[in-house]
Order: C-alpha cells, then structure tokens, then sequence
C-alpha cells in the first residue's frame, strides 16, 4: 500500500530479473496496456478501485513473463459486472501470453469463462478431471449438485 503501481510491479521484476531500468519500465508499459491500465502506473493502491487492483495484481504477474498464473477466487467481492470483466480478462491473458492459467473458484460462472479443463474437488477427493463442456453436460447428480445448484 505504501508503493505506487509502478513501484508495485517494478519490485517483481526487479526481485526475478536482471533487467535494465529501461527494459523494466517497458515491461511495466506493457503489462499494464495489456490488462487495460495503462495510465496508472504513478496511482496509489489506494487511488483505484477494487476490479483496479485485481487487474494490477494480473499486470504483476505477466510483467515477469511467467509459464503460470495462480489465481484464487478472482472475482471475490467483486460485482457481477467487474467479475465478467476479469474473467475475460484471464482468458485474454492466457491466450495472448500463452500462459497456463490455474484458477481456484466456487464462481461457476467464472469457470465457465476463464477455463478449458476443470478438476473437482470435494472433501479432498477428485470427482471431475475432464473438460469443462464435459463438466456442465454431467448427467451425475452429484455434479449436477454443484455445477447447476440442483437437488441431490
């Protein structure tokens, strides 16, 4: 909170990479653009919205030209509208960066959007690990539970 968002994402690539001042500040340039931010790289955290930081949190981790990105419940208290936005915003990352994306929700919504495969867990056992038409399409009740919120 006590960085601006340049200085935010700066201190990734600095703390992985060895690049230049320039190359840095080209790479910020760029991971911002991507995510659509690109104007505010000298804001406070606290100067942008919560969908904001969420989409500077993605700029940090592409700015280091990852093979993955983690992401745990993206869309969090965030609105519907906002939680679309990020959503695309995953699925956009993922395929101009082509980068494999790991996303952990209970948002089907967002599963929907972002991903290709899915695995389900419940009480620490995998009961789906297939794509994710074959997960929606799921004639197993207990899936259906869980994806389409019907009775067991």
């Amino acid at each position: 909170d006590s960085m601006n968002i340049e200085d935010n994402i700066a201190l990734a690539i600095n703390s992985l990479t060895s690049l230049s001042e320039k190359n840095i500040s080209n790479r910020i340039d760029k991971s911002l653009e991507l995510v659509s931010l690109k104007d505010v790289r000298h804001l406070m955290p606290s100067e942008i919205s919560g969908g904001m930081k969420k989409r500077v949190g993605i700029a940090r981790a592409i700015a280091i030209n990852p093979d993955y990105i983690m992401y745990d419940e993206p869309t969090t208290g965030l609105d519907p509208i906002t939680s679309d936005k990020i959503n695309q915003l995953i699925r956009k990352v993922s395929e101009k960066k082509k980068v494999t994306s790991i996303v952990v929700t209970h948002d089907m919504k967002t599963l929907k959007t972002t991903s290709n495969r899915v695995v389900m867990l419940h009480e620490g056992d995998i009961i789906f690990d297939d794509e994710t038409d074959k997960l929606f399409s799921s004639k197993d009740k207990f899936i259906q539970y869980f994806v389409k919120g019907e009775e067991k």
